[in-house]
C-alpha cells in the first residue's frame, strides 16, 4: 500500500516526519508532497498587540503558522528581550486557547501554556472557550490567516465573547507542488486501490485540480483519507468520496484509521 500526504513536513529539523514514520509501522510506503506556501504579514502589528496583554483575556491559536508568525517576531534582539523578561509572565496569567496537539507545542516553546489541545477542531474549540470565558470580557487575540474559517469567530460573537482577529500570514499554492505531483504520478504504477490521498482543507483547493487532470479515469480508483471533519467536507463539497477521516488530528489517529479502513475493505 502506498500514501501520497499531500502537506507540508513537520518538525523540519527533528528527522523523519511523523505521519511517515507511523504509517511506516503499518507497512504503508508513504511520499510526502509539501501543498502550502505561507507569506508572513503585519508582524509589526502582531509584537505590537502581543505588548500590550493587559488589553486582551487571551490568545487564540487554531494553525502553527501563527505561533510561526510570533517566533519570526522573536527573532529580533529587543523584542525577545522584552517576550522573556515581561510578556511572557503576564500572558501565562491568561490563557492561551489551541485547537490540536502540533498548536500547543508550538505555544510552549515560546514559553506559553496551552489550553484546550484536545479540542482537534475549531468547533470543539469554540465550545471549549465559551465553557471558559463570560460574555462582554476582555477581547481575545487571535492571530489567524486570510483563509481562516469563520466557525470559532462566528459562535464566539454569537455568545458574547470579544474576539480580535489579527491576519499574520497569507497562503498560497508551493511553487513545486504542480511539477512534484507529475512525477509523482509518472513513477507511480496505478494499480486500482494502491494510492491514498491525504488532503488538509487548503490542499483540496490547491491539489485537486491538479490530481483529477493527471490521474483522469483512474481518480475513480483512488482512495481519499482526510486528516479531520472540516478537511472531509471540503473533499465531500468537491465531489471526492472520503474512505477515512482520522478520529483526530495527528499522525496516530491518521495512521491507525487507514489500517481499520483497509481491514474494512478487505473483510
Amino acid at each position: 500500500m502506498k500514501v501520497l500526504l499531500l502537506k507540508d513536513p513537520k518538525d523540519k529539523d527533528s528527522g523523519q516526519d511523523p505521519y511517515i514514520k507511523e504509517l511506516g509501522l503499518y507497512g504503508i510506503e508513504a511520499t510526502l508532497i509539501p501543498v502550502l506556501a505561507f507569506e508572513f504579514i503585519s508582524l509589526e502589528s502582531l509584537f505590537e498587540k502581543l505588548s500590550h496583554p493587559e488589553c486582551y483575556g487571551g490568545l487564540v491559536f487554531t494553525s502553527p503558522r501563527a505561533l510561526e508568525a510570533i517566533k519570526i517576531c522573536l527573532k529580533e534582539n529587543s523584542k525577545n528581550e522584552a517576550w522573556s523578561k515581561s510578556l511572557k509572565p503576564r500572558w501565562n496569567t491568561k490563557p492561551a486557547y489551541v485547537v490540536g496537539k502540533a498548536t500547543a507545542s508550538l505555544v510552549e516553546e515560546i514559553g506559553l501554556i496551552p489550553e484546550g489541545e484536545k479540542s482537534g477542531n475549531a468547533e470543539k474549540l469554540a465550545e471549549y472557550i465559551c465553557s471558559r470565558e463570560k460574555p462582554n470580557s476582555s477581547a481575545l487575540l487571535f492571530p489567524c490567516g486570510a483563509l481562516k474559517r469563520e466557525v470559532l469567530p462566528t459562535v464566539l460573537r454569537e455568545k458574547g465573547i470579544p474576539l480580535e482577529c489579527l491576519t499574520v500570514y497569507q497562503t498560497t499554492q508551493h511553487a513545486d507542488l504542480q511539477e512534484s505531483l507529475s512525477s509523482y504520478f509518472s513513477q507511480q504504477v496505478l494499480d486500482a486501490d494502491v494510492i491514498w490521498e491525504f488532503l488538509s482543507p487548503s490542499g483540496v483547493k490547491f491539489c485537486l485540480q491538479h490530481i483529477q487532470k493527471l490521474s483522469g479515469d483512474f481518480i475513480n480508483h483512488i482512495k481519499f483519507a482526510a486528516i479531520g471533519p472540516t478537511t472531509a467536507e471540503a473533499l465531500e463539497a468537491a465531489g471526492i468520496p472520503v474512505s477515512c477521516t482520522a478520529e483526530s488530528p495527528t499522525a496516530q489517529d491518521l495512521a491507525a484509521g487507514i489500517q481499520k479502513a483497509l481491514r474494512l475493505q478487505n473483510c
